[in-house]
């Protein structure tokens, strides 16, 4: 739970801008080798034949090593989580040109064509049969990405379908070429000014889900009541008094439209967003007709999450609802 929190942070950080990196000189060998040691008990807890190939040589490039570090540690763990015991994980690294490619492969469950778009957004979690495995809370995808884009990197992540194995594939530029995109003092951190403070009410029946987007905005300042249905939150919002609310709409019983109904019917002031799976323009209609403020498509990403609920509605963001 500590390590999930702290994914959670520095998902946050990041895209807020307020996390601090080290650009400096670091050879991507001593990283694979921290990674690979930090994965190491995780990976023989579940007998999995590990294998690695490194080129000879030096990999210089400017970065930060604690998080490439993080980066491909998170990589491989996924790797090791959703391939069976005794199954195959291997991690490859080669120079290509003025770049690293580093390349993760498994013969695990493997992922659907629809979900591939979608594993490193946040929260996201491929159905992947391996249920027994799935305790995450789709976070350290994510922060892959992240780490990997602020290094002036791509990840992409390929599958031929359920069953048949996942490919990871990272690319980082090398020293000679290196240009950071958005160059960041390694000595102190963007700040930003903090949102202002709200009261949320979150309302969704996945708990997982609920909690982890909860402590996302708890991160953030915000006071947050989660309800896990329609009646919950109908019981509770009196006492919480919501500035905000985030009502999924897919709720089991009473769904998200009647439960944004009967707020507006018992002169309920919070704004009310429609947060769900589905982005037809059915349910965005229906979602208006219900009295919902916007509609949104989960995951939201983090930072147009934290402008959302501090600004004064859509048009305060700069973004669409797609």
């Amino acid at each position: 739970m500590t390590r999930r929190l702290d994914d959670l942070l520095d998902v946050s950080r990041i895209s807020q801008g307020k996390i601090k990196f080290q650009h400096e000189p670091i050879d991507f060998q001593a990283v694979v080798a921290r990674a690979i040691e930090a994965s190491a008990p995780f990976i023989e807890r579940r007998h999995h034949r590990f294998s690695v190939s490194l080129p000879e040589g030096t990999l210089p490039m400017v970065g930060d090593m604690a998080r490439l570090v993080q980066m491909l540690t998170n990589l491989l763990n996924n790797a090791s989580k959703y391939t069976t015991e005794g199954g195959t994980v291997a991690l490859t690294v080669q120079r290509s040109g003025a770049v690293a490619e580093i390349r993760g492969e498994d013969n695990g469950a493997g992922i659907g064509e629809e979900m591939l778009p979608r594993v490193f957004d946040l929260f996201v979690q491929a159905d992947r049969t391996l249920r027994q495995s799935q305790d995450g809370m789709g976070i350290g995808l994510t922060l892959v990405r992240s780490i990997v884009e602020h290094h002036a990197g791509s990840v992409r992540a390929w599958s031929a379908g359920p069953g048949q194995g996942s490919e990871f594939v990272v690319r980082l530029p090398l020293m000679e070429t290196t240009a950071m995109a958005t160059p960041v003092d390694a000595t102190a951190a963007v700040e930003c000014a903090p949102p202002p403070q709200r009261r949320v009410l979150l309302v969704d029946d996945n708990r997982d889900l609920a909690e982890s987007l909860a402590a996302l905005l708890r991160l953030s300042g915000h006071d947050v009541a989660i309800a896990s249905d329609g009646p919950a939150a109908l019981r509770i919002v009196e006492s919480v008094q919501p500035d905000v609310a985030l009502i999924d709409i897919g709720l089991p019983g009473m769904s998200g439209y009647e439960v944004a109904r009967r707020l507006r019917a018992m002169a309920c002031g919070a704004r009310l967003f429609a947060v769900t799976g589905y982005g037809g323009s059915e349910e965005r209609e229906r979602s208006q007709d219900a009295g919902f403020d916007d509609y949104f498509v989960k995951p939201i990403d983090p930072g147009v999450l934290d402008r959302l609920i501090a600004s004064e509605g859509r048009a305060a963001l700069g973004v669409s609802s797609d």
